[in-house]
């Protein structure tokens, strides 16, 4: 197993195929995880952690940006491993206690990622009494850190920022890889993107959550997707990615958000038609390879080494 990088002293970077998940915390003191990737992926995080803490070592908890597959995937077989908890956004709880699907995502508005949502599942997923409510103030292996609302990707997506270095891990809020583009989700080359938007669920709350992000001036940013950033002109490009940010012209969410209690979706806007037909299913067999096999997590690494 290659070993974690690091984006600040104390947070690691997991690629775990196209997802991030992130190791908080110093060598023999309190750490958390950030987001847990792919499903069956757990034992690399779990290496990754003896590796990085300790023998025997286990977080002081589970912390998850929002509970979309591809973040949630290895939280209960991790939780199980550790006998720890896991904590998300109030608004996230019903789509991880089995109470309600997510909205669907949307592949019509066009992209890549959103050509690969007709097959990605979005059904809720049940943590059982594994998940509890992220608690305000001090956060449990989070010492300095603070959770953010950033919801529009989903209803209840946060983000973690420590103001002491101005250090941000954003999640899905945004990207540092376009996922719109097939090279450059392919690729993993940097670049200030939207999310998963093809999932975004509610543009308006999007965009003022990239504003808000903005507003914080980070210096370094880690995302759920992307090699993450650190320069000195990142506050300067990310509050422009903020300033241009466009919501969709087309699509199911572009012009009336799916609406959303603490019970889950209430009500959905039409799904418009999708003239790609069930066949090119043999086209995510093909990407589903290539991610499996670590392909996308190669490109990463090796393109972090470049720049």
């Amino acid at each position: 197993m290659k070993a974690i990088e690091r984006i600040a002293p104390d947070v690691g970077w997991q690629p775990i195929s196209f997802v991030n998940a992130y190791l908080v915390g110093h060598s023999g003191g309190p750490w958390a995880l950030i987001d847990s990737g792919l499903p069956g992926r757990g034992g690399e995080i779990f290496d990754a952690a003896e590796a990085r803490f300790g023998s025997g070592s286990r977080p002081e908890a589970i912390y998850l940006t929002h509970g979309h597959f591809d973040h949630v995937g290895s939280a209960a077989e991790l939780a199980d491993r550790w006998e720890v908890r896991i904590f998300a956004h109030r608004m996230e709880l019903p789509y991880l206690t089995g109470r309600s699907d997510y909205p669907p995502p949307d592949p019509t508005i066009g992209g890549a990622m959103a050509f690969l949502s007709r097959f990605i599942p979005y059904r809720a997923r049940d943590l059982g009494d594994r998940v509890r409510d992220l608690p305000d103030g001090e956060l449990p292996g989070l010492s300095g850190w603070e959770w953010i609302a950033t919801p529009g990707h989903s209803p209840g997506h946060v983000s973690f920022f420590r103001a002491s270095d101005r250090v941000l891990l954003a999640g899905d809020a945004c990207a540092t890889m376009n996922m719109d583009s097939w090279l450059g989700l392919g690729s993993g080359k940097k670049k200030l993107s939207r999310g998963e938007a093809s999932f975004n669920m509610d543009w308006r709350a999007t965009q003022e959550s990239i504003e808000k992000l903005a507003d914080l001036r980070p210096n370094v940013l880690g995302c759920g997707h992307g090699i993450p950033m650190r320069d000195g002109a990142l506050p300067d490009r990310l509050k422009q990615f903020a300033d241009c940010f466009r919501r969709p012209r087309r699509g199911r969410y572009a012009a009336a958000p799916a609406e959303v209690n603490e019970a889950g979706v209430a009500a959905l806007p039409p799904a418009p038609f999708d003239p790609v037909p069930l066949a090119t299913a043999g086209a995510l067999l093909v990407a589903g390879i290539a991610l499996g096999s670590g392909y996308v997590e190669e490109q990463l690494r090796d393109q972090s080494r470049r720049t």
